[in-house]
């Protein structure tokens, strides 16, 4: 009985084992089928101006007709074999860029993605500053915004129940003209544009459009760009707009919608926390908020080109409490254009200084 039972579990052990084998030999005969990208692997970080390699694992299936390959939605090269190819990072904005390869075989295509982060080519240049003049600045206004014009600082100060828009003379920290901003609203960054200056609120989807002249608001308008509104600046041509993130957006002049935007990287990553915006020389200045920083930017593709660091012009234990150091930081840039003048700020210091920039 028991040599019975043997002999029947070997019956059904050779039996499985001929099954198992049969199925094998089947999925031999079938063409591996199984493709991916072996590069560039996910995230894969790549210095703006350099060359990538794209390859392929193609499997033992029939003939590759071509291959088209795309950089986000653009047809950047096309292949009528599977070997491996280099594409170009060169013109391409920073940050994350969608690799495709569409294989097509006869008719049928198949689609293949990954991805790249394009970053700043070099490490910025570092700047040190020297304070020319040392400006007596009000230290009600939890500063948002700074601009110079026309011999005048223009000034955004913040935080509910305290909102306004000044007009303030330079030398004397004298408030000519002020507007304030209903308490239900936190004021953030301002611009100038003609005759008019364009102010964001904090959280509450909303901008204000005042007469420069008078600094009477004329209208308002709704703001859903970015995640909050933070800082805002004029090129001339269009307004530039952050929120707390690495991107700065680019907004219509006349309707401040948005138009288009860059994200900012140096050569290491992603800079976030842009802030309080100038527009100098052709290059974008930003606060970056909670540091002693200011960044020079390339408008064109984000690139941080210069790193400005501003450590030790305001006293440190000006402030008493960590609470207060923490929250009245530097963020306040100002150009006077006509002189070549370069201003700073933070959120209730007691000066605006004029310094001068100089590689480090």
């Amino acid at each position: 009985m028991l040599f019975g039972l043997k002999i029947n579990q070997i019956k059904k052990l050779l039996f499985v084992g001929i099954i198992v084998a049969f199925i094998s030999a089947c999925k031999d005969d079938k063409p591996n089928v199984y493709r991916n990208f072996l590069s560039p692997m996910i995230g894969l970080n790549v210095p703006v101006g350099n060359e990538f390699e794209t390859k392929i694992q193609f499997g033992n299936e029939k003939k590759v007709d071509s291959v088209i390959y795309l950089i986000d939605s653009t047809k950047v090269a096309t292949k009528t074999d599977t070997s491996a190819i280099k594409l170009k990072t060169e013109g391409l904005k920073l940050g994350s860029h969608i690799i495709t390869a569409k294989i097509y075989e006869g008719t049928d295509a198949e689609d293949l993605t990954t991805n790249i982060n394009v970053l700043a080519a070099q490490a910025p240049v570092e700047y040190i500053y020297k304070v020319i003049k040392t400006l007596p600045h009000d230290t009600s206004s939890y500063v948002e915004g700074l601009e110079y014009h026309d011999g005048f600082f223009y000034e955004s100060a913040g935080d509910y129940g305290h909102s306004s828009l000044r007009k303030v003379e330079p030398s004397t920290g004298k408030i000519v003209q002020s507007t304030p901003v209903d308490k239900q609203y936190f004021a953030e960054g301002i611009t100038i544009i003609g005759d008019k200056i364009i102010q964001l609120t904090y959280r509450e989807k909303v901008g204000f459009v005042y007469d420069k002249a008078t600094l009477k608001k004329l209208s308002e308008f709704s703001y859903t760009t970015g995640r909050e509104g933070w800082g805002l600046a004029f090129d001339g041509e269009k307004v530039l707009n952050t929120d707390g993130s690495n991107t700065i957006f680019f907004l219509d002049k006349d309707k401040y919608n948005r138009i288009g935007s860059i994200d900012v990287y140096d050569n290491k990553g992603p800079v976030q926390n842009l802030n309080e915006l100038e527009v100098i020389d052709g290059k974008i200045y930003a606060n970056v908020y909670t540091t002693n920083e200011i960044l020079i930017i390339n408008p064109e593709n984000g690139a941080v080109e210069g790193r400005i660091n501003l450590t030790g012009i305001f006293p440190s234990d000006y402030f008493k409490t960590e609470d207060q150091r923490a929250n009245n930081v530097l963020n306040g840039i100002a150009y006077d254009q006509a002189t070549k003048r370069l201003f700073v700020t933070g959120k209730k210091w007691p000066h605006i200084y004029q310094i001068q920039i100089s590689k480090k």
